[in-house]
């Protein structure tokens, strides 16, 4: 099957402001995204440095497919859903986000074991991810 890729740090997932500028507490990590919509700015960083006032989900491992975006399977959906189902089955709830050629699955810290593990019955190889 896939090789899914475990990343070490723990990310947080924030919601400021509506235009909110990028907080300079905010630091990167393997995954660091700003998604801005009318009604909220969210932020994907590193978790170490983020204040306790600030609303999100914090203690969060960032999970990738590797390969391209639509290499093994027909679309991006086709992906999360491949990434998905074993979660939604164990009821494991996540937050997930796409970049152009990459699909993330941020799981729980409290729940990274029942996750690989999800994904190991489903033939799924779940191995740290390299060092860039």
């Amino acid at each position: 099957m896939s090789t899914i890729h475990q990343f070490p740090e723990k990310l947080a997932v924030l919601k400021l402001a509506s235009g909110a500028e990028v907080p300079a507490w905010a630091e990167s990590s393997s995954l660091f995204s700003v998604t801005a919509t009318a009604g909220e700015t969210s932020l994907v960083c590193a978790g170490r440095s983020v204040p306790t006032k600030i609303p999100g989900d914090r203690g969060l491992i960032g999970f990738t497919l590797v390969g391209e975006v639509g290499s093994r399977v027909p679309s991006p959906a086709g992906v999360l859903v491949e990434l998905l189902t074993p979660l939604a089955e164990e009821g494991i709830a996540v937050h997930t986000i796409t970049t152009f050629s990459t699909v993330w699955v941020l799981v729980p810290v409290t729940e990274v074991e029942r996750a690989t593990e999800a994904w190991r019955r489903r033939g799924h190889t779940v191995a740290p991810a390299p060092v860039a």
